[in-house]
């Protein structure tokens, strides 16, 4: 099973080597940025800052920087765990499309180990200690100025609480947080996330919305709020799931919402309509800054957490970062409910030098002509893959995971004036590339093999692949110990 809480992975982790404490004063502004980068990209430990310049409270970094930490975390052996349980949920009956998503995840909600539970105020850790109006200081919580250009400081893994004003369905998402002030949060709530869609609906009403931050989340609820599940799909319901029990949360002292009853912070306040503040730049995940926007800005009423608590935060920008783990977990946990909407897909890659979201190379065991058109259409119209500048289509016996391998077919199987599919549709808010926000130019390439009715007339039809005898490969491997090689 999932950890419970975050300190009792971090003991686990100390306890096999792989954690790190670090006593030696240092400064959010810059140099844990420099420190963290350079660790988790040579594949370092998790690391715990214990003197953070400014602040009294321990920083916990790089806590998910491997796939083992990240898997231990979860209390899974690999990905595939996960991906065979969702698998396992869904009957070769149910419809396909976002239908039997949610009939899925019906299914998995009649798992009585599964949905949240309710603690009492007294038993959540999470409120030991209550800060109100003018007692709460946001200086006193770590937040990391990173990168040079970044226009202020920032929580990198603060998990956004807020419900639709009309629904009341929640919703949990990993938003960065910029802290303005003292009581001020800059909400980065990009264009195509749900808690903007609360924003908007609750501005539109003249209502303002509630709103409640979790730092320091067990790991089942810190890796849920990263997931693209569709609006209506409750997170903590995912969380459970993965982590094997029930998660426990706790009413919020001054907002109606509930949060993580094991969290180290928490944050509430309410999100007046029209309130804005500029927002950013920041160094993103894509490796390159974001600029300056107006986004809403949180006046914080209230501040709830452990005697003693820690805060944990990522460090984001160029590809590596400990946004790999998460999105690797994220592509093979959703593989079962992909091919739900998209039964064609044999399997699918999502490669971290793309940001998981600008790519998808994706197999397929092609039955007609033009199969490949049909699924990249397909993937464009599939939720949050809608985002998806590339795809890459390529026959069954591809490795999608095998980028060489991929390579090769792409460059080598295509034929650009017929292969080569560009459309226009929306893109991540955070795209840098498109000549205008929110849109721009995608392109599907088809690497499978070519079929006559497809127009491939050359004589003798598609080539065959080059390869090794059988019978000589195997004497071969026999024999290999005898060539001293």
């Amino acid at each position: 099973m999932a950890y419970d809480d975050l300190r009792s992975l971090l003991r686990a982790l100390e306890r096999e080597g792989d954690l790190k404490r670090v006593k030696a004063e240092v400064d959010p502004y810059l140099e844990v940025g420099e420190i963290v980068d350079r660790v988790q990209k040579s594949g370092g430990p998790a690391l715990l800052f214990e003197n953070v310049k400014g602040s009294t409270m321990p920083l916990a970094m790089n806590v998910f920087g491997t796939d083992r930490r990240l898997l231990k975390a979860l209390g899974l052996k690999s990905y595939g765990a996960i991906s065979e349980k969702i698998g396992g949920l869904l009957r070769p009956e149910l419809p396909h499309g976002f239908v039997g998503v949610r009939e899925a995840f019906g299914k998995l909600g009649a798992m009585t180990h599964v949905p949240p539970k309710k603690v009492k105020p007294g038993d959540a850790p999470v409120q030991e200690v209550v800060l109100y109006g003018d007692e709460v200081d946001l200086d006193a919580l770590p937040a990391l100025f990173t990168w040079p250009q970044d226009g202020g400081s920032f929580f990198n893994l603060g998990l956004t609480h807020t419900k639709d004003p009309e629904s009341g369905i929640r919703n949990l998402g990993l938003y960065r947080l910029q802290r303005h002030d003292k009581r001020t949060i800059g909400m980065h709530w990009q264009i195509h996330k749900d808690s903007r869609n609360h924003y908007q609906v609750a501005a539109r009403k003249g209502e303002k919305l509630p709103v409640a931050i979790a730092f320091g989340c067990p790991p089942a609820v810190t890796y849920a709020s990263t997931a693209p599940l569709p609006g209506d799909i409750d997170e903590y319901l995912f969380a459970g799931f993965i982590a094997g029990r029930r998660i426990e949360m706790v009413d919020c002292k001054t907002v109606p919402l509930q949060v993580p009853a094991q969290a180290e912070v928490v944050i509430e306040g309410w999100l007046e309509p029209g309130e804005m503040l500029p927002e950013g730049p920041f160094g993103d995940h894509t490796g390159f800054y974001t600029p300056q926007e107006p986004f809403p800005a949180l006046k914080i009423d209230c501040v709830t957490m452990r005697k003693r608590p820690l805060l944990q935060s990522i460090v984001v920008g160029r590809p590596p970062t400990e946004d790999g783990p998460l999105g690797r977990a994220t592509e093979r946990f959703f593989l079962p409910l992909l091919k739900i909407i998209v039964p064609d897909i044999v399997d699918y890659h999502l490669p971290e030098a793309g940001g998981f979201h600008n790519c998808a190379i994706v197999s397929i065991d092609k039955k007609y002509p033009k199969h490949a058109q049909k699924v990249m259409h397909a993937i464009w119209g599939a939720h949050m893959m809608s985002l998806t500048k590339l795809i890459v289509v390529v026959d069954s016996d591809c490795d999608v995971h095998d980028l060489h391998e991929v390579a090769w077919r792409a460059l080598g199987n295509t034929d650009y004036a017929r292969d080569l599919s560009l459309v226009e549709g929306p893109v991540d808010h955070l795209d840098h590339a498109s000549y205008q926000q929110f849109w721009g130019g995608k392109a599907g390439i088809d690497a499978t093999k070519k079929w006559p009715e497809e127009g491939y007339t050359r004589d003798g039809g598609w080539p065959e692949m080059v390869l090794s005898d059988p019978e000589t490969a195997a004497k071969v491997d026999r024999r290999w110990k005898e060539y001293g090689l």
